[in-house]
C-alpha cells in the first residue's frame, strides 16, 4: 500500500504584509506533488475537465510541440520521484505509462497526439494535482498559449488566453516595475534551473474551482462568515507556483498546486496563526480589496487573535 505524503507549504515568513518576488530555485527540481489528497483531487479535476470544458482546457495552434515536452518532463518526474505509483516503458516512441494509484494504463506513440484520447497536455494534467500552464516566448514578452486550469483561483483561461505577461497580471495591486521585473526574470530562466514561489489568499468554502464565471455559486458566501462558523468556513488557500523552461520549444511550463487548511486548523500551529494574524492586521486597503477579503477579514482577525 502506498503511503502519500501530508504537506501544506506555509508561504508566510514575515510578521508583515510584503510583496516581492519571492521566486526561489526549485530544490529538489520537481514541480509536481503527490499528497494525501491526490485521489479527491484528480477525481475532481476529471469531473470538471468533462463537465465544463470550455473552462478548463485550452490550446491554441502551435502548442503541441511543448505539450509533448509537458507529458516528457511530467511523466518523467512522476517516476523518478513516486516509483511505487508510476512506471513508463520506452520501445523507441511506443510509450507505456501505469499510473499504479489509479490502477490505469495508457499506450501511445510519443509525438503523435491522436494516440491519445485529448491533447497531450490534458491526458498528463489529468494524472496530477497541479494545473498546468504553457507561456510561450517571443518578441522579447511571454503569452499564456495553452492550459489545463481546473482549480483557478478567481481567474479565467477563457479570458485570458493569448495575453501576454503584463495584460493577465494587470489587475494585481504591484507597482510596474515590480511587474515588469518579473516579467525579465521569467525571461531569463534557464532550461534545467525550475524557480518556484508561494502565492496565498483567503476563501470562503473549500471548494477548489473558483473562476469569475461561476461567481453566483461562491461570491455571497463571504457575506455569510461569523465569529460561530469562521474556523470552519474561512480557508488559507496556497498556491504552489513553479516554473521550468522547456528547451526544445523554449516555452515555459508553469505549475500550480492549491492547498487548503482551515482558519481553525491554522491555530493548530501558534507560529502560523500568529504569522497570518499580524499579516492580516498590516495589509494594505488595495490587496484587501483585490483579494476579495473586505467581508470577512476582521471576523478571521478576531479569531485568529483569540487563538494567540
Amino acid at each position: 500500500m502506498v503511503s502519500l505524503q501530508h504537506r501544506f507549504p506555509f508561504p508566510l515568513e514575515e510578521d508583515r504584509y510584503l510583496y516581492s518576488n519571492n521566486l526561489k530555485p526549485l530544490d529538489p527540481p520537481c514541480c509536481i506533488q503527490v499528497t494525501t489528497e491526490y485521489f479527491d483531487e484528480v477525481a475532481e479535476k476529471r469531473r470538471l475537465l468533462e463537465a465544463h470544458p470550455e473552462r478548463c482546457f485550452h490550446a491554441l495552434p502551435g502548442t503541441l510541440a511543448a505539450q509533448w515536452e509537458v507529458v516528457d518532463a511530467v511523466v518523467h518526474q512522476l517516476v523518478e520521484n513516486y516509483p511505487d505509483c508510476f512506471t513508463i516503458e520506452k520501445r523507441d516512441d511506443e510509450w507505456t505509462f501505469r499510473n499504479l494509484l489509479l490502477n490505469e494504463t495508457d499506450r501511445f506513440t510519443f509525438g503523435d497526439a491522436s494516440t491519445l484520447p485529448v491533447q497531450p497536455l490534458d491526458w498528463i494534467g489529468r494524472h496530477v494535482q497541479e494545473d498546468l500552464l504553457i507561456m510561450v516566448q517571443r518578441d522579447d514578452d511571454i503569452y499564456l498559449e495553452a492550459g489545463q486550469l481546473c482549480f483557478p483561483s478567481v481567474w479565467s483561461l477563457t479570458f485570458d488566453l493569448g495575453m501576454a505577461f503584463q495584460e493577465i497580471h494587470r489587475p494585481v495591486p504591484w507597482s510596474n516595475e515590480l511587474a515588469e521585473k518579473i516579467r525579465r526574470f521569467l525571461l531569463r530562466v534557464e532550461a534545467g534551473k525550475p524557480w518556484t514561489r508561494l502565492n496565498w489568499t483567503l476563501q470562503v468554502g473549500r471548494r477548489l474551482h473558483i473562476p469569475p464565471e461561476t461567481f453566483d455559486e461562491w461570491g455571497t458566501a463571504r457575506y455569510q462568515v461569523t465569529l460561530e462558523n469562521v474556523a470552519d468556513e474561512v480557508q488559507f488557500r496556497v498556491e504552489e507556483q513553479c516554473v521550468l523552461r522547456l528547451p526544445g520549444s523554449n516555452a515555459l511550463l508553469f505549475s500550480i498546486h492549491t492547498y487548503l487548511k482551515s482558519v481553525g486548523e491554522l491555530c493548530d500551529r501558534p507560529d502560523w496563526a500568529h504569522k497570518l494574524y499580524s499579516v492580516l492586521v498590516t495589509l494594505p486597503e488595495q490587496v484587501v480589496t483585490y483579494k476579495g477579503l473586505a467581508a470577512y477579514r476582521e471576523q478571521v482577525i478576531d479569531y485568529l487573535g483569540r487563538c494567540l
